[in-house]
């Protein structure tokens, strides 16, 4: 395509034949007296245009210019349907090709090539059997919509965490190891790329499930709370250098959380919200300068097992979730005042959800779970956040519903939704559109 580019940019350089004199050869020629089928001067007008235009054709591996008078056939006065991510006038979500083992409790980490490293997890042995952790990881692909099986991890492990680290390589910390000595980990390893193999680095100072981890200006790895090997919320945090490969405990938060969220805020500053076993309504900041979390207002709503998304504007948007009951609330954060204050209702109730930040701005939600007449149900809904009106919109449905899964913002504009609860191997991707 390169090469052809090159070839077109030479036109211009090419001298055109000066066909003046055949032109007018042959319109004289045509002129008979009382017979004229075109004046010749049109005739002229319109091979010397053409000419003026750079008609081209492509002989072999070089360039002759010439003149062509193109008159567009009927096919081509009606621009056929963009096939290009974000072109299509409605959002849509597609199936991609199935996972190469179906899993839900897993991280997704977007590589810098652009592939998607999905890690672990919980599924069902395709044979029966017991609900199984799992040490495998796959690559998907999205030039060619296809997974491949990448390295297994050390250990097999669910509802652990996944960070992509300034080098490339993917730090994966924590979750739980089932079986008959299935226990809460401490251990940590990482994923190389370009290698494709996983290796052990150092183990947390406290063993931590559904705990959060983020990563740090400085290019350290923060994490916070989770479930302990009792059960119990933790409000105990540590760094990761991956420069030495260890762990360093830092100051511990002023509550005790797990299931909450931590969001990197654009001063450099961690909030962390929610959480516990009811959820809670408050809030703290972790300062990387001094190893310090102090408490900021609380939200408008206690919630656990929602999702908080950094906006554009720099405000957080903190959504859904659980606490007496499930949530269809949304409320925002504002750093500059530490302030919550409650924004417009989502179309459902979700927890257990996916949220993710749109290259236009909006945020999508999509699945989880709701209690309906007292049964849990999986979620195939999906909505748009627009942070311009403060308003909520239902979008184009998944194809399949499903919670505890990932959602993966892919560099074309398209996000990658896998997995999850009661999911088999069926991944699918949502196209915004141009009209999200």
């Amino acid at each position: 395509m390169t090469d052809l580019h090159t070839r077109f940019r030479t036109l211009d350089d090419l001298p055109a034949p000066d066909l003046w004199p055949e032109v007018e050869a042959k319109a004289s020629a045509a002129e008979r007296p009382g017979v004229r089928s075109l004046p010749w001067l049109l005739i002229a007008a319109t091979l010397l245009l053409t000419v003026s235009l750079g008609g081209a054709v492509l002989i072999g591996s070089g360039v002759v210019k010439i003149p062509v008078l193109k008159i567009p056939a009927p096919a081509e006065t009606s621009a056929a349907p963009s096939s290009t991510p974000g072109q299509n006038s409605a959002p849509t979500w597609t199936a991609t090709t199935s996972m190469v083992e179906a899993r839900h409790s897993h991280t997704a980490t977007l590589l810098p090539d652009g592939k998607v490293l999905v890690a672990g997890g919980n599924a069902y042995p395709r044979g029966g059997g017991d609900l199984a952790d799992l040490s495998s990881a796959e690559l998907y692909d999205p030039s060619s919509g296809t997974w491949t099986a990448t390295g297994s991890m050390i250990e097999a492990r669910a509802l652990h965490t996944a960070t992509l680290l300034p080098d490339g390589k993917v730090l994966v910390s924590g979750g739980y190891r089932g079986g008959p000595d299935g226990h809460v980990l401490s251990s940590a390893e990482l994923y190389d790329p370009s290698s494709g193999t996983w290796s052990a680095t150092g183990d947390m100072i406290e063993a931590r499930l559904r705990h959060t981890a983020t990563l740090l200006p400085n290019g350290k790895v923060l994490v916070s709370g989770g479930a302990n090997g009792d059960d119990r919320a933790s409000s105990s945090a540590e760094l990761y250098d991956p420069s030495s490969g260890t762990w360093t405990a830092t100051g511990a938060m002023v509550a005790a959380r797990r299931l909450h969220t931590a969001t990197l805020l654009p001063d450099g500053k961690v909030l962390v919200a929610g959480g516990d076993d009811r959820g809670s309504p408050s809030a703290e900041l972790y300062d990387p300068s001094s190893g310090t979390w102090t408490a900021t207002r609380s939200m408008v709503e206690a919630r656990v097992e929602h999702t908080a998304t950094l906006l554009p504007d720099g405000k957080v948007l903190v959504a859904g979730g659980e606490s007496t009951g499930n949530l269809p609330s949304a409320e925002l954060y504002d750093p500059g005042s530490g302030t919550w204050t409650a924004t417009r209702s989502m179309v459902e109730a979700h927890h257990s959800h996916t949220a993710t930040l749109l290259p236009d701005g909006k945020v999508l939600v999509a699945g989880g779970s709701d209690f309906r007449g007292g049964d849990l149900v999986y979620l195939s809904s999906a909505e748009l956040y627009d942070p311009r009106s403060g308003t909520w919109t239902a979008t184009a449905a998944m194809i399949m519903a499903r919670t505890f899964t990932t959602a993966t913002l892919l560099h074309d504009g398209r996000v990658l939704v896998v997995g999850g609860e009661g999911m088999a191997a069926s991944p699918e991707l949502y196209d915004p559109g141009s009209g999200s």
